[in-house]
């Protein structure tokens, strides 16, 4: 990780797979004061909650056997999707020329999710990523931990 400098009107994201926070830095790169401007939150409930049904099976041939099929992951389809309503939230945000730098805020699993659907005009502003999980965590406690980084 690179060194982190929250510049005047930076923009913060801190994502989770159900939850994301676009900050702006209205403070400097001396005394930040990140600010909330935007929230997404997404219902994810565990896959267990969101499907009843069993596993599949299906004839391995001409035999008697029969093989299983893994469960789909409802939740971890949902949270990829999360990833993608936010990147493209962001193209739109970058393609209006909303921001020109931009901190990623999300743990490792989201953080690459997120990178995998995101447009050029986006990557090309990312200052810095942090592979944590911060979306639970206070404003200000954020920008501390963002300036010890």
């Amino acid at each position: 990780m690179s060194h982190i400098k929250l510049e005047h009107k930076i923009w913060v994201l801190v994502a989770d797979g159900e939850k994301a926070l676009f900050l702006k830095n209205d403070g400097d790169t001396k005394f930040p004061n990140l600010t909330v401007f935007r929230e997404m939150q997404e219902d994810n409930p565990p896959t267990r909650e969101q499907g009843t049904d069993r596993p599949g099976r299906f004839n391995d041939g001409p035999s008697i056997h029969k093989s299983a099929v893994a469960e789909t992951d409802w939740h971890r389809i949902a949270k990829d999707r999360f990833a993608d309503e936010i990147a493209q939230r962001l193209y739109k945000f970058a393609h209006r020329g909303d921001f020109k730098k931009i901190i990623l805020v999300a743990p490792p699993v989201v953080l690459g999710e997120i990178r995998k659907q995101l447009h050029k005009e986006v990557s090309d502003r990312i200052t810095a990523e942090v592979p944590k999980t911060l979306t639970n965590h206070p404003v200000p406690e954020i920008e501390k931990l963002l300036m010890a980084a």
